[in-house]
This record gives structure tokens, sequence and C-alpha cells, in this order.
């Protein structure tokens, strides 16, 4: 087994330590945000139209949203780095599933998943690393299924660092990032951009991508 980058393993200590911190500000997150679950009820709706296997959130934290994926009627399971996060999400939502990995080698056969959904979950992937993650989604995803990105938009600016509560995040333009999708095999469904709602400091984006039927 290959041993994980530097990168994973402070990324996963760094949630680790800020596990239960972190869940208290997640657990009702999506209350006032009627446009991020507007775009979550889009990708729920098209996976399930689609009927063709599970839906795995990756990088799913202590699991809120794999729960409200769940409730809007998704066979979904979480996957995330940090063991702490996984042990929250295990206690808090007994009846799902929950594992600990990482997103750039995903335990899981080739087409095995009709949905991924990447909640602000790539956002600490160093640039240059961020195509192999997309192609590893597009491996476990069954042609034509669907990928969910939500990321920090970088409007104007290039790909752009900033100082992330918990560890060094990076800010996208998307149009970038739905060309690195594109190129790993992905057509670009529909896109969301929102302006910072109180307390938020950029711009949100969200991509809904299908995975091509011949790559």
């Amino acid at each position: 087994m290959t041993e994980p980058s530097s990168h994973l393993c402070a990324t996963a200590d760094a949630y680790d330590a800020m596990a239960t911190r972190y869940a208290e500000f997640a657990r009702n997150a999506l209350d006032p945000l009627p446009l991020d679950r507007a775009v979550i009820a889009a990708f729920a709706e098209f996976v399930r139209a689609a009927d063709a296997g599970p839906v795995a959130e990756l990088g799913c934290g202590p699991g809120q949203v794999t729960a409200h994926l769940r409730d809007l009627g998704l066979d979904v399971f979480g996957v995330d780095l940090s063991p702490a996060m996984i042990g929250i999400a295990r206690e808090t939502y007994p009846d799902l599933r929950f594992e600990v990995g990482s997103m750039d080698a995903l335990d899981m056969a080739d087409g095995k998943l009709s949905g991924i959904m990447s909640w602000y979950s790539v956002i600490h992937t160093p640039p240059q690393d961020l195509p192999s993650y997309i192609a590893e989604f597009g491996r476990v995803l069954t042609p034509g299924g669907y990928l969910l990105l939500a990321f920090f938009e970088s409007e104007d600016e290039p790909v752009t660092a900033f100082d992330h509560k918990v560890t060094t995040a990076y800010r996208w333009p998307v149009n970038d990032l739905a060309k690195l999708a594109e190129e790993a095999g992905f057509a670009e469904v529909g896109r969301m951009l929102r302006e910072p709602c109180e307390g938020e400091r950029y711009r949100r984006g969200h991509l809904i991508m299908r995975r091509n039927e011949i790559r």
C-alpha cells in the first residue's frame, strides 16, 4: 500500500484536532443556505433518475451532509481522511456507513458508484494533485454517473491559497475546475455561484458534472 503524502497526513491531523469543534459548527450549516440545498437537491434528483447504484460523500467530515443525502432518498455512505471525524459521524448517524479513506485512492471497484458528492472536500488538495483526484472520481463512477463539487471560487484570480481555519486551502476559478473535470471525462450539467453570506469571506462555487458514457 502506498504511504499517504505529507499533505494528506497534515490534513488528517488538522481535522482530527478540530473534529469536535468542527462537528458542532457544521451540524446545522445547511439550514440558512437555500441555494446550497437547492444544488444538492438537483444532484440527488439526477442520481435518483439514473438509478444506477450507491452514492459516496467523499470528505464527509462529521456526516451531516451524508445524512442530508440519505433524507433526499439516496443510498449513500461517507468517506473521510480523519479517523476522528469518522468516529463522530458513526456515533451521530449509526444507521449510515462511514469509512476512513482517501479521495485519491478509493477502496472500491471501477464503476461502482452512481454519484459522488465532494462538498468542500477537495479544497485542501494542492492544485497540481487535483487532476489525479478527479480521475479517481471518474474511475469509481459508472458511465452516466454524477459528480457534485463544492468549492471556494476565486472570481477573477487564478488558483489562490488562503488561510482556512483548519489548514491551507485553495480557491479555484470555476471555469478552470470545470475544464479539469472535462479533461478527466466529465461533461458539465450545470453550475451555481453564490455571493458570500454573512460571516463568509469568499464566493462559493458548485459544479454538477456527468461522467461520459465513453471515455
